[in-house]
Parts: C-alpha cells; sequence; structure tokens
C-alpha cells in the first residue's frame, strides 16, 4: 500500500518547529525579529538604512541581517548606519528559512542587540510562507508597482503585522492611488496598519523602529485574519533546508553563502 507524504507541508512543519525555537531563544535573551518582505526594487533597504540610523541615533542597540541571492551590495549600504550588518548569499535559494537564520546567528548576534531586522530575499511568494520566529512581519510595497499588489499577493499582505508604503516622493508623478491602495490591503487584511514612508525626503521615518520596539515590549500586534495557505507556491529543497552555512567576518559586516 503506497502512502502519499507531501513533502512541502513536512518542510514548512519543520520550519514552524524551527521558528518557534528560535523565537523562544530570542525572546528570552531580549531580541526581536522584524521580518521585512517586498518585492526587487521597492526601496526597503534605502528605508532599512534610516531606520537603523534613528535606531543608533536613540541609542537602540539594533542589528540587520540582509539576504540576497548574488552581491553584497545591500550589507555595503546599510554598514553604513555603523550597526552590526550581516549579508547573507542564498546562491539561488528564494527565501530565507528559520532553521537558516538560527545558524546565521549564532556566533554572531551581539548580546545586547534589541532588535534584528531581516531583509529578506527580494521576492513575495516564496518568503511569505516562511515564518522565521518574526516578533513583527512587515511587507512594504512601492507607489510604483500598482495599487493592486495586494490582491496579487494576497498571503504576503494577508499575513502581514503592518505594511509599509515607499517612495511616496514620487506618487503623484506615477499616480498612485492611495485610497484605492489602502483598500486593496482592507480587503486580504483587514485592520492592519499602513504607513506611508519616504525614505529621500524624510517622511515616516521612525515609524517602523517604533513599532518595532513597541512589539519588542510586548504591546499587541495586529492578529491577521488569514493563515497561511496550503496551496501557497514556493520552492523547497528538500526536508535539511540548506542548513549548512559557511561564514566569513570582516569588520562590523559579514558574509554567508547558504
Amino acid at each position: 500500500m503506497c502512502r502519499v507524504v507531501d513533502l512541502r507541508q513536512a518542510v514548512l512543519a519543520k520550519n514552524d518547529a524551527s521558528a518557534h525555537e528560535l523565537r523562544a531563544h530570542l525572546a528570552a535573551r531580549g531580541t526581536a525579529v522584524v521580518n521585512l518582505l517586498s518585492s526587487p526594487g521597492s526601496g526597503k533597504t534605502a528605508l532599512l538604512e534610516r531606520e537603523l540610523l534613528r535606531a543608533r541615533e536613540r541609542s537602540v542597540p539594533v542589528a540587520a541581517l540582509t539576504a540576497d541571492l548574488a552581491t553584497e551590495n545591500d550589507a555595503a549600504r546599510l554598514a553604513r548606519s555603523g550597526v552590526p550588518v550581516k549579508q547573507v548569499l542564498t546562491d539561488g535559494l528564494c527565501h530565507l528559512e528559520a532553521g537558516m537564520l538560527a545558524g546565521h546567528l549564532d556566533g554572531w548576534l551581539p548580546d545586547d542587540t534589541r532588535l534584528l531586522f531581516v531583509e529578506n530575499v527580494g521576492n513575495l511568494v516564496c518568503p511569505a510562507s516562511y515564518d522565521l520566529g518574526e516578533t513583527l512581519r512587515v511587507t512594504l510595497a512601492s507607489v510604483t508597482e500598482g495599487e493592486d499588489k495586494p490582491l496579487k499577493y494576497p498571503t504576503a499582505f494577508g499575513l502581514a503585522h503592518l505594511v509599509v508604503v515607499t517612495k511616496t516622493d514620487i506618487a503623484e508623478a506615477v499616480e498612485f492611488d492611495e485610497a484605492a491602495f489602502r483598500a486593496n490591503v482592507e480587503q486580504v487584511n483587514p485592520g492592519v496598519e499602513v504607513v506611508l514612508t519616504s525614505a529621500r525626503r524624510g517622511q515616516g521615518i521612525g515609524a517602523l523602529l517604533d513599532r518595532a520596539l513597541a512589539a519588542a515590549d510586548g504591546a499587541p500586534v495586529h492578529a491577521p485574519v488569514m493563515t497561511r495557505l496550503p496551496h501557497d507556491h514556493g520552492h523547497t529543497h528538500g526536508p535539511d533546508g540548506h542548513t549548512h552555512p559557511h561564514t566569513e567576518a570582516t569588520g562590523t559586516m559579514a558574509h554567508t553563502h547558504s
């Protein structure tokens, strides 16, 4: 008699267990994780750089881990803030997983870190399915991406604790319809807060830091109605989930190949 096993569900179940363990471990040491999801080119790195600078101005101990398929460009930019930064090169993997994240943090994350910002791989599909043990999940979209983005990627926006709009300084030029965007967000994630930002002009800078600190201090976060959908698309690469990193570190910026 044959038994059919859904490998993807098994991988997600393993990831959920790892995420639960990581969340508890980091909470015990006073660290909260902020998981940032967006499409490529949304302005996520520019906004995060400003937030890291704001955290440093306010003497909030933070760190950032950024994941990309290739290049260390984002880590180099974030390192300009002066906070500990680590680059993870996924070599083609389209998302991070909780077990991977835990391995990258081991021996690198400073003990006094209050907030760890994780800049996930630029992708609104694969990362949406994977809990990283985060306290706050933030989905970003730029004004150039279209007001229907939340409807096209309902899981990414539907599971968010906070939605951030970027590049509002060019909203008028691209005829961004804020009301339509908000209505579409409300359709997939009723009640979630939408924050407008511009890294160039400074609009909304510090809002992400404030929301993250509040969540880290135990303030209630938005509870999405949606739960992870079993038919979400993503790529899995076996039950081990790429948990064999090789790490090198130089100065405040480290890089890892997964």
